[in-house]
């Protein structure tokens, strides 16, 4: 298939763009996502190609306008709810936890929510403590959501064109600092499916298990290993929920050694999940124990000489697969 170079922030307009076109259910809901193009300007033009009725802005009340996309999409709709930062999804926790996620369980299926929130993650910008989190960990943690988080802009708009088509409530986690990052994406027509893992490079002596930005700081801690001769393979689970266990053992199994990267904190997170899983289907085949990195366990510093170093970088991946090996 043909391929284009887009940002990861064009990648996004493009899905939604699309999938407006094809199903007149989809719609567009968050603040200033309308006139301004949304904060990130991953709306840009939507507006004029949709209008008001399918572009809406919503005023700043998170617990309300995710409220009524749950809504909306129990009678029929489609919604794609923007959350600024997902910081902000700690404002809708009833709307999504206790209604989103439950709802076609204790409806006996007679009610669907096929609603995609999409929302920011990641450090790196200066915003302080309240606009840094990455807060994937505690959706993947609720039954009843799919948790999506894409590392480049192919996989962007291919995970996002299957959320927005999924019957089920999907939280889409875009790092912020990924946004302006260009990539090969898909000419035609094309969707990923969820629960399936890509391996990013391959590689014979060491497993990075890595998500969302965190791929990007993987392949290139990956090229400093290579440079002193050991081989590490990325994987990338693409999402969350469901999980693809069976690309991330088996590479595991294939090189002995592994290291989990992800930049939410390590404590009771995704680094968790994943090294368990690790140890408990690949035990036998590791010659040391699973290795986690994870985000400093602090609140995000406003600073950048201080916020940086709380965010996991190649130069630290590299070093600590190094050690992994001995």
């Amino acid at each position: 298939m043909p391929e284009q170079q887009l940002s990861f922030r064009d990648a996004i307009t493009q899905a939604m763009r699309e999938e407006m076109a094809r199903d007149a259910r989809v719609f567009l809901i968050g603040e200033d996502v309308a006139k301004s193009g949304g904060i990130f300007k991953c709306s840009v033009g939507l507006l004029d190609a949709f209008g008001p009725q399918r572009v809406l802005d919503a005023p700043i009340a998170e617990a309300g306008y995710i409220g009524l996309s749950v809504g909306a999409a129990m009678t029929g709709m489609r919604p794609i709810a923007e959350l600024m930062f997902g910081d902000f999804a700690l404002l809708t926790m009833d709307q999504i936890v206790n209604q989103a996620a439950k709802i076609r369980y204790m409806s006996g299926g007679q009610c669907k929510v096929p609603l995609t929130i999409r929302l920011s993650m990641g450090a790196g910008r200066s915003s302080a403590a309240q606009h840094s989190q990455s807060l994937h960990a505690l959706f993947a943690h609720i039954p009843g959501l799919k948790v999506a988080i894409p590392s480049c802009p192919g996989d962007a708009k291919g995970l996002l064109k299957t959320a927005i088509r999924d019957d089920n409530p999907v939280l889409f986690f875009e790092d912020k600092m990924m946004y302006t990052e260009q990539g090969p994406v898909p000419e035609g027509e094309y969707t990923i499916p969820f629960g399936q893992a890509e391996i990013k490079r391959e590689g014979t002596d060491l497993t990075l298990i890595a998500t969302s930005s965190m791929v990007g700081a993987c392949l290139k801690a990956a090229e400093l290993l290579a440079a002193e001769g050991i081989s590490a393979e990325v994987v990338d689970p693409r999402t969350l929920v469901p999980l693809d266990e069976e690309t991330l053992v088996s590479s595991v199994r294939k090189t002995g050694y592994a290291v989990v990267v992800d930049e939410g904190t390590r404590r009771f997170g995704v680094t968790g999940e994943l090294a368990a899983l690790v140890m408990e289907q690949a035990f036998d085949y590791l010659d040391a124990p699973v290795a986690r990195i994870g985000a400093a366990e602090v609140p995000v510093p406003f600073s950048p000489t201080l916020e940086f170093p709380t965010i996991p970088n190649p130069e630290r991946i590299a070093e600590t697969a190094k050690a992994l090996r001995g």
